[in-house]
Formats: structure tokens, C-alpha cells, sequence
């Protein structure tokens, strides 16, 4: 039975368009090292790529951009989890928040019309665009340096949290007032299962100017909190609509090659470069977006 299940699948196995799309491998690898390297979600190369070049519909492109950031994420979130930089008492709050809104936010996107979808699309682009230009890294923020005399007193009296590192660090912060994180993550959240990005940049960001956590410790618990998040809109857009697989099955093992690269040229590359690089780059991809969609009208 099973071995007639795998026959029938191997045979509705799109051969020749899997074999036309060999290209989608090296762009993987090298869209995975940017990514891994300058700490941005990888969502936000890939889903314009499937979009823009191999042509894919807005949701397929956002489903499978989901599903290959998955599997890229692995190398990061396998050495923070070593390195036991995660806040896991902060990151469970924030899943209360990202999870339901991810998934809500994959099921509007098989439900969206095509044209308001892609018009989203570009303008979620050119928000996270504008956002890496004009907010500092992770790690150049200052902790707590936006929290106000309001936050600042809902974030006094709360405890104290510490993590200390398998590599002899020990950070010790007030713990947070988590109603606006799980706020915050629902709706970074949302617009992640909707156009496949967004999470990790509002969530990291607002962990260290509004919680004072460490951009260490920040950025680790941002992206766990990313991972299962992805894997439930990934999830919902799998189950939603048919995967492209001709497509991803190019594109994992690129991520997983590149991933292994990134996090060691990460070490070498400026943030403060980096980011605000990308974001013209974001701007200007979610500009012709819109352009091409509008044009249309």
C-alpha cells in the first residue's frame, strides 16, 4: 500500500518543470546567506523571487517563501537554543499572540482576492523597507531606550529575569509587561502568515527598546518565537492550496546549504550596513510590486 501511495505521487511529480526551475538552487544559497548574515527574515527575499521571476501567484509565492524559510531558519535556531540565549518565559507569551494571528493571516491569504493580495504584498514591503532604513539594528538599539514614563512604570516591580549562556554570559533584566509584546506579535504575526515577513522585525525591535531585553538575547528569542510561528502558517498554506514543489524542492536544500555559510560570513558583515541596504532594496522591490499590479487598472 505504502509503495503504491509513493508511485502514485512520484508519478504526478511535475519532472520537467522541477528540472526547469535547477536555477532557484544558487539563488537559494545566496538569498539565504544575505539573509542569515544581516539577521532579515528570509521570507523577504523569497517571496518577491517566486513572485517576480519564477512566476508564482501571490499565494503560492507567500506559501512557499514560508516553507523554505522554515527549514532555512534551522542552522540559526539550533545554535541559540545550544547556546541557551533564549527567553523561553518571554518567547511563550509571544506565541500566544503570533501563533493564532499566523495562521489567520494564512488563511486570508488563499481567500484575499489575487489583486488585493498583491497590492498588500507591496505595501508590506515597502513598510519592512522603510523600517530597516530608519530604525537602528538590534544590535546598536538601546534597552528600554523608547519605553516612556508610562511602560517605564508598567515595566518596574515585575521580577527579574536571567539567562546565562553556555559561553560563560550571565544577562539580568527586569522582566517585562507582556500585554503589548503578545499585542505586538499578533499582529507581526498576522501580517507574516499574510505576506510571509514581518515578525522577526517588529518582535526583536520592540524586545530591547520596550522590554530592555539584551539584542542577544532579543534577537535569539525573536527567532524561536519565528520558527513555530512559521510553521504553522507554513502548515495552513500547504493543507490551503497544492505546494509548489517543482519550486521548493530547490529551494530547501539551497537554504540549508546557505545557511551553513551565512551564519559564519554574519560574523564579518556590518549590521549597520547591511540593514539599511536591504531596506532600499525591500523599498524598491515593493514599488515595482505595486507598480506592475496598478499598471494593470
Amino acid at each position: 500500500m505504502v509503495l503504491t501511495v509513493t508511485a502514485i505521487a512520484l508519478a504526478d511529480f511535475p519532472v520537467e518543470q522541477f528540472l526547469a526551475h535547477w536555477w532557484v538552487f544558487p539563488v537559494s544559497i545566496l538569498f539565504s546567506m544575505i539573509a542569515l548574515s544581516s539577521g532579515v527574515s528570509g521570507a523577504l527575499f523569497f517571496s518577491p523571487f517566486f513572485m517576480l521571476v519564477v512566476g508564482l501567484s501571490p499565494s503560492q509565492a507567500i506559501g512557499a517563501g514560508l516553507m523554505t524559510e522554515v527549514f532555512g531558519m534551522g542552522n540559526g535556531l539550533l545554535n541559540y537554543v545550544r547556546q541557551r540565549v533564549v527567553d523561553y518565559a518571554t518567547a511563550k507569551w509571544l506565541l500566544v499572540g503570533a501563533v493564532p494571528t499566523v495562521v489567520a493571516g494564512a488563511f486570508a491569504a488563499h481567500y484575499v482576492p489575487t489583486t488585493l493580495l498583491t497590492i498588500l504584498f507591496g505595501v508590506g514591503l515597502l513598510g519592512l523597507g522603510g523600517f530597516l532604513v530608519l530604525y537602528d539594528p538590534p544590535e546598536k538599539c538601546v534597552p528600554g531606550e523608547r519605553e516612556g514614563k508610562y511602560l517605564k512604570a508598567k515595566n518596574s516591580g515585575r521580577g527579574e529575569t536571567t539567562i546565562e549562556t553556555t559561553d560563560g554570559e550571565t544577562y539580568t533584566y527586569d522582566t517585562c509587561w507582556r500585554v503589548p509584546g503578545v499585542a505586538m506579535a499578533g499582529a507581526g504575526g498576522f501580517v507574516t502568515g499574510l505576506i510571509s515577513a514581518g515578525l522577526p522585525e517588529v518582535t526583536t525591535t520592540q524586545l530591547i527598546v520596550r522590554c530592555r531585553l539584551p539584542p542577544r538575547v532579543a534577537i535569539a528569542t525573536s527567532v524561536f518565537v519565528l520558527a513555530i510561528a512559521a510553521v504553522a502558517g507554513a502548515a495552513v498554506h500547504a493543507l490551503a492550496a497544492t505546494p509548489v514543489w517543482y519550486v521548493v524542492a530547490w529551494s530547501i536544500p539551497g537554504v540549508l546549504i546557505g545557511g551553513t555559510v551565512g551564519t559564519r560570513v554574519g560574523k564579518h558583515v556590518p549590521s549597520e550596513i547591511m540593514e539599511p541596504a536591504l531596506g532600499v532594496v525591500f523599498t524598491l522591490v515593493g514599488m515595482i510590486v505595486l507598480g506592475s499590479e496598478l499598471a494593470t487598472f
